[in-house]
C-alpha cells in the first residue's frame, strides 16, 4: 500500500493505492480483483455555498466532495502517475496552480 498526499494552500488531500498482495476495497463500485493496482482518493469542487468550509491559503471556500471513485491499473508506474495527477487535479479544481501542489509517495 502506498499513500500519495498533494499539499497547497494549507491544506492537504491524501489517497490510497492497493498494491498486489494488500486488502483491495470491497465497496460498491470498487474495481474487480483483476486489476492488480487500485487507487482510491476522494474528489472535491468549490461551490458556491453548502459543502464544508475550508481554509486555503488567506481564504475561505466551500468544498463539495464526490463519492471516491477507485481506478484500477496494470502496472504501479501508471497507477502511481495517475494518482499524482488526480491529487494535482484535486487542488486546481479549488483554484490552486498545480505547479504549487507538493506531492509525496508514501510507505505506511
Amino acid at each position: 500500500m502506498l499513500l500519495i498526499r498533494g499539499e497547497a494552500g494549507g491544506t492537504a488531500l491524501t489517497g490510497t493505492l492497493y498494491e498486489p498482495g494488500d486488502d483491495p476495497p470491497s465497496f460498491e463500485g470498487a474495481p474487480d480483483e483483476g486489476a492488480p493496482y487500485v487507487w482510491v482518493c476522494d474528489a472535491f469542487y468549490e461551490v458556491e455555498s453548502g459543502g464544508q468550509v475550508q481554509q486555503i491559503d488567506d481564504r475561505e471556500i466551500n468544498v463539495a466532495f464526490e463519492s471516491p471513485s477507485p481506478r484500477g491499473f496494470e502496472t504501479r508506474e501508471r497507477a502511481v502517475e495517475a494518482a499524482k495527477e488526480h491529487v494535482r487535479t484535486q487542488f486546481q479544481r479549488i483554484g490552486l496552480d498545480s505547479a504549487d501542489v507538493t506531492v509525496a509517495v508514501e510507505q505506511p
